[in-house]
């Protein structure tokens, strides 16, 4: 069993177990439920640097990142940096992540914040909209078309950005859908773990305009930001680059600094 695969099968354990605790009615009457959030995919439209900037604690890839950081703190550094968005990751026997961790974040900043996990439950959307998030992470990998359709639309009627993860062009091909704002090109192979920014290149011409092109995984400095720009990406997701310094929004403020001069 590959991983992608253990962390589906265990995702569903731990969500059969939390429809139990907190039924979709009670999220449904969250603080944060009722708030407007804040557009992702114009944000990416509209900047200069289209950075994504991570929380991230380890991955199955790296078993430690950074441990030792509040995510409050990495939240606040980042907005000041200037990036476009946050990914918070909320999965936590894979990742170290907690709801509580969007919460965190939610509370430093105004950012659109992408909750980041792996969603295969429409109460993993409930949640993610209770919980402060602007925008939700669909991996096309362990969906089907149909969850695609299912999932995307009932974002986009809580007002939720939707960013559609896709690894080669047949998962990319039954993805496209009006309900998906973004379409994102993990350049990590899930088998093997090898990173390269070709996946993004070679798949961005089959990707249509009306969405907004989203690298992810590998970007670690300015020249591969620039060299994506050529291919029409508009966003660009880091995490560990900024996460394995002792100050991650310091880190993205120099990226950033770089990167626009």
């Amino acid at each position: 069993m590959d991983i992608l695969s253990k962390i589906v099968r265990d995702k569903r354990i731990e969500i059969n177990y939390k429809k139990e605790l907190i039924p979709i009615q009670q999220l449904e009457q969250s603080v944060l439920f009722n708030r407007e959030p804040i557009a992702l995919s114009e944000r990416l439209a509209q900047s200069k640097n289209g950075i994504i900037a991570e929380h991230k604690r380890r991955s199955p890839s790296k078993a430690t990142i950074n441990h030792s950081l509040n995510v409050y703190d990495v939240a606040k550094g980042y907005a000041s940096a200037g990036v476009c968005g946050i990914s918070v990751l909320t999965d936590g026997k894979y990742f170290g992540g907690s709801l509580d961790d969007l919460l965190m974040a939610r509370a430093s900043c105004t950012l659109p914040l992408l909750r980041k996990d792996f969603t295969i439950d429409i109460y993993q959307i409930v949640e993610a909209k209770a919980f402060g998030a602007d925008a939700i992470l669909l991996i096309s990998a362990i969906l089907t078309k149909e969850e695609i359709s299912e999932f995307s639309t009932l974002a986009k009627s809580l007002g939720l950005d939707v960013l559609l993860e896709i690894h080669n062009e047949e998962e990319l091909q039954k993805s496209m859908m009006p309900t998906i704002d973004m379409i994102g090109v993990n350049n990590r192979n899930l088998k093997t773990f090898e990173v390269s920014l070709e996946t993004s290149k070679s798949l961005s011409n089959l990707i249509p305009d009306e969405f907004i092109k989203v690298s992810e995984s590998g970007i670690s400095n300015t020249k591969a930001i620039k060299s994506l720009q050529l291919y029409g990406y508009q966003g660009f997701l880091i995490g560990e680059n900024f996460m394995k310094t002792n100050d991650p929004g310091q880190s993205a403020t120099e990226f950033i600094k770089n990167l626009e001069s």
